[in-house]
């Protein structure tokens, strides 16, 4: 399988994954980049970002036929969410990346923990 077809394969299992469960993608698909297809850790990150860039203006459209956009509040929201990507990005460029990955993992750790907590609420 080519690695395109193989990144595909894998952003739509993390697409129906994360749709299930309501967890971000790329908590799926960054661990992913990083052992199937041998991206780095930083690498990973990134692609997983601009891979939500279609999702965000398809779902965003969608969201707007409907009627449920607040334009300005997503104005504010993306305008703050650019301005913090940026500054991670710097960040994370500057971290080694068994760091990086180390701190993902964390992130991922806290993740599942919120799940369990939540699931055993409801």
């Amino acid at each position: 399988m080519t690695t395109l077809m193989l990144a595909g394969v894998l952003g739509f299992a993390a697409g129906v994954l994360s749709g299930m469960f309501g967890v971000g993608g790329g908590i799926l698909f960054v661990p992913t980049l990083v052992l199937v297809l041998g991206l780095t850790q930083l690498g990973a990150q990134a692609t997983s970002l601009a891979a939500m860039i279609p999702v965000v203006a398809v779902g965003a459209w969608r969201q707007h036929r409907y009627g449920n956009v607040s334009w300005r509040t997503a104005l504010v929201v993306g305008v703050a969410s650019a301005a913090g990507v940026a500054a991670g990005a710097i960040l994370a460029a500057s971290i080694p990346d068994d760091a990086l990955r180390k701190l993902f993992a964390g992130l991922l750790v806290v993740t599942a923990i919120h799940l369990v907590v939540s699931g055993r609420r409801s």
